[in-house]
C-alpha cells in the first residue's frame, strides 16, 4: 500500500479512538501484520499481484475513505 493509504488509515484510528493493537484485534490478525502494514517495507501489505497489475493497466490506484453509514 502506498504512503497516503497507510496515513488515511492512522488517521481514522486516531478518528475512532483506535490503537493497531485494537486494530489487530479487530481484523484478527497479529499485531506485528499490523505493524508491518502500516509501517511500509517489504512485506508490508501490497495488493495480490493480479490486482495490482489490473489497476496498473487501468490507470486506477487504490483509495481509502470513511463509508457515508458509520459515525466516527
Amino acid at each position: 500500500m502506498n504512503d497516503e493509504l497507510r496515513a488515511i488509515v492512522e488517521t481514522r484510528l486516531k478518528e475512532k479512538g483506535m490503537s493497531r493493537a485494537d486494530l489487530a484485534r479487530a481484523t484478527n490478525k497479529l499485531p506485528q501484520a499490523i505493524s508491518r502494514a502500516l509501517n511500509g517495507g517489504k512485506d508490508s501489505g501490497s495488493p495480490p499481484p493480479v490486482w495490482a497489475a489490473i489497476l496498473e493497466a487501468l490507470d486506477l490506484e487504490l483509495t481509502a475513505h470513511p463509508r457515508p453509514d458509520v459515525e466516527k
